[in-house]
């Protein structure tokens, strides 16, 4: 499996056979390193509604002719603009050609840009060819983080640590630990001056805990 880093927090995991794209935020990104019209997926999954997740989920679906998967609120959004939609939710899990999708519990808001309603906001886990990545999605600290570690051996995982809308570094170190991730990738920082971050600082306190911590520059690709 192979992890491209795209800026803020949209990731792209490229099986060798699909594509899926992680809150795919490319319009009004400063930090994006690619363009709508290059892009290509089989897969989207944004991990709530907010625009700097959601982003051009409508947008790639449309132009390549993909599934999104997404919790049942937005996955009916999606639908009623004309893409193909799978509906999830938390907790829940299904097999794709892919591999396996389970949405985790994520604890922050949800709604899209125009003020509709998009339900929970959430994590996800995919479970691809016997490896296991976690992106946490826009999150605050909580201590069930515990039992994904517990139940997955998770071998990435991003997580945010932009501080005002989710952890902060302090809390984010801590919930690697309550994860476990063999290799953790800092996202959702240094975009936007709100959400400034030291991430060489949250890199020293992940090894301190005896974990890797891979900071990605936009563009940049991680295999595992």
């Amino acid at each position: 499996m192979k992890i491209k880093y795209h800026g803020h927090a949209f990731v792209e995991v490229d099986t060798g056979k699909h594509k899926i794209l992680l809150d795919p935020f490319i319009t009004g990104n400063p930090n994006c390193d690619v363009k709508l019209e290059d892009v290509k997926c089989d897969y989207v999954i944004p991990t709530h509604g907010h625009g700097d997740n959601f982003g051009d989920t409508i947008e790639l679906a449309k132009r390549n002719n993909a599934t999104v998967i997404a919790i049942y609120e937005l996955a009916n959004y999606c639908t009623s603009q004309g893409v193909n939609a799978h509906p999830m939710n938390i907790g829940g899990a299904y097999t794709f050609p892919f591999g396996r999708v389970k949405l985790t519990i994520a604890h922050h808001s949800s709604s899209l840009p125009d003020g509709t309603y998009a339900g929970d906001a959430y994590g996800v886990i995919l479970t691809i060819d016997g490896k296991t990545f976690y992106q946490a999605g826009d999150t605050g600290l909580f201590y069930d983080m515990k039992l994904i570690g517990e139940m997955h051996k998770v071998d990435v995982a991003c997580m945010p640590i932009g501080d005002d809308f989710t952890m902060g570094v302090d809390d984010a170190v801590k919930a690697v630990e309550f994860v476990n991730a063999a290799t953790v990738i800092p996202i959702h920082y240094d975009t936007f001056d709100i959400i400034k971050s030291d991430a060489n600082d949250f890199k020293r306190k992940v090894e301190s805990i005896g974990k890797k911590c891979v900071i990605m520059k936009p563009g940049e690709v991680l295999e595992f």
